[in-house]
C-alpha cells in the first residue's frame, strides 16, 4: 500500500463504454461504477482511491459509524452520512441497467429469455416502480403466494418455476450489490414454498397401461404418468428401426440415433460437430453450456455404441455440409424443427401421444444404465449435469446393487 503501490484500477464495461473502479479496503472486494466513458477521468478517480484509502490506513481519517466502506473511499472521504441514492431505484430500471449490462455473448439466446419472462413476472406482482430498497422478504413471501394461483395453459404455476423466477431476482440482485447500486442482500432468504409432490419414478410403457387399466386416472394424472414413460433398451432399438424405415429425411434417423445412444439434450445434439465424433477414440464429444461460469462451452465425453458409431459413419459418408452433426443444408436444425421432426417421425407409431420429445429419450438412456448396473457416478459423467431429483426417479432400477445389498443385511438371520 505504502511506498506508491496502487490498489485501485479501473476496467471498461465493453457494452455501456462506462469505466468501473476496482479496489480492496480490509480483504474486501468492491467494484463501483463511475459514469464516466472518459479513461483519464477514471484513472483519476482510481488515483484519488488510492489516496483515501492510504490516510485511513494511518488514522488522518476515520470512517464514520453506518457509513458504507466503498461509498466513504469514493467521496474522498467526505462522506457523513448513508447514501440514500439508491433509495430511489425503481425494480424495472433496475432490471433494465443489468440486461444492458451484459456484454454480447454472455449467455445462451435461450437463457435470455428465459431471464426475460422471469423479468416480466417479477415486474408485474412486486411492481415497476416499486422502490427495490423496499422490498422485503414478506413482499417476496406475497409474489410466491400469488404467483402459486397464477395459470398457465389451465395449469397452476409450478413451484420450480417460480423458484427460478426468485433466483433470477437474487441474480440480478447481487450484481446490483456487486455494481455498487445496493448494498443490501437480496431479501429471498428464508421464504417458504408451497409443497409439491415428487414425480413419479421412471416406468416401462406396460408398468403405465396397467396403473391407467385400474381406473380411477383423471387426463392430468394419465398423462403425468406417460412423462415419466422410459422406454426398455429392446424398445429403444425397435423405435429405431421404425424410425429408419420411416424417416423421410436423411438425418432424422441420424438425430434419434445420437439422442438415443448418448442421452444428449436437444440443444446438445443440434449444438454438435462432425469433429466431436472421433471413431479413432470410440467416443463423441457432447458440448454443453451452463456447466461452467467462466467458460461459456465444455464438454463431456460418452462412448461410441456399435449401432452409433455404425450408422454416424454411414450419415456423414452422404452429409449435405457445412460443420455441424445434424443438418438438413449447410446449418442446423433449430430446436423447433427438430422437435417437429421428432413428432411428425413418431406419428404414426405406438408411442404417438406418449413420447413427448427428446428428453423422454434421454431418461431413457439413463434409465437403461441403471437397470444394467452401470454405477452412479458413470452415468453422471454420461449424462452430464443431473439434478437429485433426477436421480431418485430412476435409482430405483438398480436392480443388482439392491437386491445384493438388502441380501447381505439379512444373509445372517436368513442362515439363523
Amino acid at each position: 500500500m505504502f511506498g506508491g503501490t496502487t490498489v485501485a484500477s479501473v476496467r471498461k464495461d465493453n457494452r455501456s463504454g462506462r469505466y468501473l473502479v476496482c479496489f480492496r479496503y480490509l480483504g474486501c472486494q468492491y467494484q463501483r461504477s463511475l459514469k464516466t466513458t472518459c479513461k483519464k477521468v477514471a484513472q483519476a478517480t482510481a488515483s484519488r482511491v488510492d489516496d483515501t484509502i492510504r490516510l485511513i490506513e494511518q488514522g488522518r481519517i476515520v470512517i464514520p459509524l453506518k457509513i458504507d466502506p466503498a461509498d466513504f473511499i469514493l467521496s474522498d472521504g467526505r462522506l457523513t452520512v448513508p447514501e440514500r441514492a439508491e433509495a430511489t431505484i425503481r425494480l424495472g430500471r433496475l432490471f433494465s441497467a443489468y440486461q444492458a449490462s451484459l456484454p454480447e455473448g454472455a449467455k445462451e439466446p435461450r437463457t435470455l429469455s428465459g431471464e426475460a419472462l422471469h423479468i416480466k413476472h417479477l415486474t408485474r406482482h412486486l411492481g415497476r416502480n416499486r422502490i427495490v430498497q423496499t422490498i422485503g422478504l414478506a413482499d417476496v413471501q406475497k409474489y410466491v403466494a400469488k404467483r402459486s394461483r397464477d395459470t398457465y395453459r389451465g395449469k397452476v404455476i409450478t413451484v420450480d418455476t417460480i423458484k427460478k423466477e426468485l433466483s433470477t431476482l437474487r441474480l440480478v440482485w447481487n450484481w446490483a450489490v456487486a455494481e455498487g447500486r445496493l448494498s443490501n442482500p437480496c431479501p429471498t432468504k428464508g421464504v417458504k414454498y408451497p409443497k409439491r409432490d415428487a414425480k413419479p419414478p421412471f416406468m416401462t410403457a406396460d408398468e403405465i397401461e396397467k396403473i391407467i387399466g385400474r381406473g380411477g386416472l383423471s387426463d392430468s394424472e394419465q398423462k403425468e404418468l406417460w412423462d415419466s414413460l422410459f422406454l426398455s433398451a429392446l424398445e429403444v432399438e425397435d423405435l429405431l428401426n421404425e424410425v429408419l424405415l420411416k424417416a423421410h429425411q436423411p438425418f432424422v434417423y441420424p438425430l434419434f440415433l445420437f439422442a438415443a445412444h448418448t442421452g444428449a439434450r436437444r440443444s446438445e445434439l443440434l449444438r454438435s460437430r462432425i469433429e466431436d465424433f472421433r471413431f479413432d477414440l470410440g467416443t463423441v464429444h457432447i458440448r454443453e453450456k451452463k456447466r461452467s461460469r467462466q467458460q461459456s462451452t465444455t464438454y463431456r465425453r460418452v462412448p461410441l455404441s456399435k449401432r452409433l458409431q455404425d450408422g454416424m459413419r454411414e450419415w456423414f459418408e452422404k452429409h449435405p455440409g457445412g460443420q455441424h452433426t445434424i443438418t438438413a443444408s449447410t446449418v442446423p436444425l433449430s430446436p423447433s424443427d427438430a422437435t417437429n421432426w421428432f413428432r411428425s417421425t413418431i406419428k404414426n407409431t405406438k408411442w404417438a401421444g406418449k413420447l413427448k420429445g427428446f428428453h423422454a429419450v434421454r431418461h431413457s438412456f439413463a434409465s437403461n444404465a441403471a437397470a444394467v448396473g452401470v454405477e452412479q457416478g458413470m452415468i453422471d459423467t454420461w449424462m452430464g449435469h443431473q439434478t437429485e431429483e433426477m436421480r431418485n426417479r430412476y435409482r430405483h432400477l438398480f436392480p443388482k446393487q439392491q437386491q445384493s445389498a438388502i441380501d447381505r443385511i439379512f444373509a445372517d438371520h436368513d442362515a439363523a
